[in-house]
């Protein structure tokens, strides 16, 4: 087998790879053979029929693909190795030159993986501001922990409040035409923590069960649905129930049954510890931040368009994914941000964060001969097991009906390792929030 290189622009490499006459030939003998083993031809048995009467029925360009794709997976891969090729696409073949008796010419092209040049990674002093604890965190901590405790009783006697659930019927209508997916039976609205349009729940403060009413409100500018963006809109409204948060009264017994407490004192306590956990886990979590973005932003590489694009389309697909989760339309998104042109401007930024994120990754791993070991790979299916609920048995057969799935992971396992490196061998001190500016007049 002879090669020949050519180096294009954006990182392309062309392949010319020539193998000899004999093992072509050997290669589309046993092409022959088997595609006579599963072709009906009449008046022979199949895998019997002779070489010239299977070329007949056939074609030879078939039987010549047939050999090229028993051949090229196994040279290909030799010929990327002994090049030292880092290779980032699934080599593609664009055109071959075969004659049955002569060298065969395939020409294959692949995409390499792009120069990094990294900046200083080690060494580096950083500072990140603290991320203190807000006055009021345990007061909110210990009122949400009575929340979760507490019970909703029926309101017969009084109008509802902004703190009540207001189990409703409601039906909306705007332009003169009602309003597709705006209506709902029995709906449970939390008057004081409302997500439905701005004004809608307040308009319910004040009202008693088995009211009717109409209520008016605007939909925003920014509403995901462009007939109805900034739009009036009617709802008619029925309360069934009105109902109130009683609250457990905060005490020794209340602290005793929802932990391992004697006393209020104690239950106290444990807050207060956790919320010092939450900021060590926060300061930790910016520290590694920095650090990273440190490393990134010193480091450069030049990313061909090809990547992009890929990334690009990569990210399109997982954002419609998602949207689908959610009963949003694709289009109408797409329409109501500015096109789509508009939003793949945006995606593309993302896109190069982060084919530059695993780009400088996979350099730190290569320069400081960071590598993956089983334990590795077993610690991040421990850790899909536990955030799914699975046993890891289940995740492991599940990940292997999905290879670019099982890529990704080690992948993420690789991202570990690197940033657990970089945290290592630079500092980060942790200093005092700056003090907003107040403005004068």
């Amino acid at each position: 087998m002879k090669v020949n290189l050519q180096n294009e622009k954006d990182n392309v490499v062309n392949l010319e790879i020539v193998i000899p006459a004999k093992e072509a030939a050997d290669a589309y003998n046993r092409a022959v053979s088997k595609i006579s083993q599963y072709v009906n031809i009449d008046g022979f048995r199949k895998g019997k029929a002779p070489r010239p009467i299977v070329e007949k029925h056939v074609g030879t360009e078939r039987i010549k693909i047939e050999a090229i794709e028993s051949l090229m997976p196994r040279t290909i891969a030799q010929a990327i190795e002994e090049n030292k090729l880092d290779v980032i696409t699934q080599p593609a073949i664009t055109s071959y030159d075969f004659e049955i008796g002569k060298d065969l010419t395939v020409k294959v092209q692949v995409e390499t993986r792009p120069e990094v040049t990294l900046g200083d990674y080690k060494g580096l002093s950083l500072k990140v501001e603290d991320s203190p604890i807000p006055e009021d965190a345990e007061e909110k901590s210990i009122e949400n922990l009575l929340k979760q405790h507490s019970a909703m009783e029926l309101v017969v006697n009084r109008p509802a409040n902004n703190t009540d659930t207001a189990v409703i019927d409601f039906e909306g209508f705007a332009n003169g035409e009602k309003i597709a997916g705006g209506e709902g039976k029995n709906y449970a609205l939390d008057l004081g923590n409302s997500n439905f349009i701005p004004g809608f729940a307040e308009q319910i403060v004040g009202k008693n069960v088995n009211d009717e009413f109409e209520i008016n409100v605007t939909f925003p500018e920014e509403y995901h649905d462009e007939k109805l963006k900034g739009q009036p809109a009617v709802f008619k409204i029925k309360i069934h129930e009105i109902k109130e948060r009683i609250l457990p009264e905060l005490n020794d017994a209340f602290a005793q049954k929802v932990g391992p407490f004697k006393t209020v004192d104690d239950l106290k306590a444990d807050v207060k510890k956790y919320l010092e956990t939450q900021r060590e886990r926060t300061n930790k979590q910016n520290s590694e931040n920095e650090i990273f973005k440190a490393v990134i932003d010193a480091a450069k590489v030049d990313i061909p368009q090809s990547m992009i694009n890929r990334e690009v389309e990569s990210l399109k697909g997982d954002y419609k994914q998602r949207l689908a989760y959610q009963g949003i339309d694709w289009d109408a998104l797409v329409k109501a941000q500015g096109g789509e042109d508009h939003l793949e401007d945006t995606l593309k930024d993302d896109a190069v964060r982060r084919i530059k994120n695993s780009l400088v990754i996979d350099k730190i791993a290569k320069v400081e001969n960071i590598k993956l070991e089983s334990k590795d790979i077993e610690n991040k299916f421990a850790e899909l097991a536990a955030m799914y609920g699975m046993q890891q048995q289940d995740v492991l057969k599940q990940l292997g009906q999905n290879p670019d799935m099982l890529g990704s992971i080690s992948q993420q396992a690789l991202n570990d390792k690197v940033r657990d490196y970089l945290v290592s061998n630079n500092n980060v001190e942790i200093v005092a929030p700056k003090k907003a500016k107040v403005e004068t007049k």
